[in-house]
């Protein structure tokens, strides 16, 4: 699943391309996505002119002159590929996830333009498109969720109160959307590893320096990944026809009984499950 930095990169390649722009039409050829779209979507977004593309946590946002939205989610499998009327483009998906052209199956959603068309393509079909009519109902969409990593409220007093007394390990908890939003399996991996802490341990155990060990990584190894372009985790590319490189910079995921990176540290890199989610550690750093 796209992360947060993966779904950075897509807002980043819709900003340049459809912000200001009128949409001319909406197809849909399959509805039953994770929520129905709705019969009178098509309806809803046409003629709507698209004033920004934001994101919050793993989700994108159209934000509409008159003030309503449309968020997407990208599920498990979803991508985002921009097709040019008059410019063949070679590599069409804005992420690093499943192919890098478009795919002949699984194209659910076809937002049209002037002069080019935004694709959705999704074979497991976990994403979804929601139609929000104003900011007050797009605030209550999120009330569920934590801050983001980058939020301000994302600081040690949240941390310490929020694991009083909870026996539940640590990396449950970076995965955990309604404590912080955004981060996945990889960079709660990296996180962990950075800041010297074994997943295992309960958060209730983590001392103030544990903590804001996690606030400080979380930020840096997130703004790292965006700078670098993401993850690609297979050879794919965006439609540039580049390839995200943070994986190059991954210490633990995917090094399962390797060295440690860590200067002078003897230890192996472990794989073990948490919430049947595999999750890698250095077994002499990370005690």
């Amino acid at each position: 699943m796209p992360e947060l930095p993966e779904v950075e990169i897509v807002k980043q390649s819709l900003a340049k391309k459809i912000q200001q722009k009128k949409i001319k039409r909406v197809i849909i050829t399959n509805r039953n996505l994770r929520f129905k779209i709705p019969p009178k979507f098509e309806e809803l977004l046409q003629n709507k002119i698209i004033k920004k593309v934001t994101r919050f946590s793993k989700y994108l946002i159209l934000n509409f002159s008159d003030g309503s939205f449309c968020l997407i989610h990208l599920g498990m499998s979803g991508t985002i590929h921009l097709i040019y009327k008059d410019n063949f483009n070679k590599f069409t998906n804005t992420s690093f996830y499943n192919s890098p052209t478009l795919p002949k199956k699984h194209n659910h959603v076809e937002i049209q333009f002037k002069d080019l068309k935004v694709i959705y393509n999704d074979p497991r079909r976990f994403g979804f498109f929601i139609f929000i009519n104003n900011k007050n109902e797009l605030i209550n969409r999120f009330n569920h969720l934590g801050p983001e990593p980058f939020f301000k409220n994302f600081d040690l007093k949240y941390l310490l109160k929020y694991f009083l007394n909870k026996k539940k390990d640590i990396k449950s908890f970076l995965l955990d959307q309604k404590f912080v939003s955004g981060i996945g399996n990889i960079y709660a991996n990296e996180i962990l590893f950075l800041s010297k802490i074994n997943p295992t341990i309960y958060a209730m155990k983590l001392t103030k320096n544990d903590c804001k060990k996690i606030i400080s990584f979380s930020k840096s190894i997130l703004k790292k990944a965006i700078k670098k372009g993401g993850s690609s985790i297979r050879d794919f590319k965006n439609t540039s026809g580049q390839s995200g490189n943070f994986q190059k910079e991954f210490k633990v995921y995917q090094r399962e009984n390797l060295n440690c990176l860590r200067n002078k540290c003897p230890g192996k890199i472990k794989k073990i499950f948490i919430s049947n989610r595999s999750t890698f550690f250095c077994n002499i750093c990370q005690k």
